[in-house]
């Protein structure tokens, strides 16, 4: 199965995360976040930065669109994920010049298909998260149950509260019929030391064991 590590702030975790396997890398563009990448990383030292396949995602919650591509192309971007309430026409404009990634904070009562309807024509990937105050993570799951059987028809990372001691939850969870779209697992802050900084002794035991799922 395919992993994210999101909320990094060097890109010397980046590639030893590469050397893992890891697929994706999630870089925060939010100024409020504590895991802000550009208050650690320049954008000239991101752009430079290329594994042997690990994929640079950037983060945005409710950014100008504008400022959203030129971080794209100043930061060397390989996919975008949008974390706010961008509308389907926000999405479908910097779906036209990147790889989208639609994120969704989901409730134990969400009705997931329609609050995605409108978005299933306009980007490229779905991601459910735990609803927050806030539009940073919780450290919390989400009842995956409310994805059980669900026709979801587009890739989607699994995120939300993901810890070290979910391997078996996830392997339960694989042999849903809602997981033939299950892309990506997403993981985050219960893998960290500190705000950005990742506990690798924590996530290559946990990458190893995703990989035979």
């Amino acid at each position: 199965m395919r992993a994210k590590v999101c909320g990094l702030n060097s890109v010397a975790q980046m590639m030893a995360l590469d050397e893992m396997g890891v697929e994706f890398a999630g870089f925060i563009f939010y100024p409020k976040s504590p895991r802000y990448i550009l208050k650690q990383v320049a954008k000239e030292a991101l752009k430079k930065a290329k594994g042997q396949q690990i994929n640079k995602v950037g983060v945005f919650v409710n950014e100008q669109q504008d400022e959203v591509i030129r971080m794209v192309d100043e930061c060397g971007l390989y996919l975008v994920q949008l974390h706010g309430d961008e509308t389907p026409r926000y999405c479908e404009k910097i779906a036209d010049y990147v790889t989208v990634i639609k994120a969704f904070r989901l409730r134990n009562d969400d009705d997931v298909l329609w609050k995605i309807k409108d978005y299933q024509n306009v980007v490229d990937m779905f991601l459910f998260d735990t609803a927050a105050l806030d539009y940073g993570g919780t450290g919390k799951q989400f009842d995956w149950n409310i994805l059980s059987k669900l026709h979801i028809n587009k890739p989607f990372f699994l995120s939300g509260g993901i810890g070290p001691d979910d391997i078996e939850s996830l392997t339960a969870f694989s042999k849903d019929p809602v997981a033939k779209n299950l892309f990506s697992v997403d993981i985050n802050s219960r893998f960290e030391s500190s705000p950005g900084v990742k506990n690798m002794d924590l996530v290559k035991p946990f990458i190893q064991q995703l990989k035979l799922i």
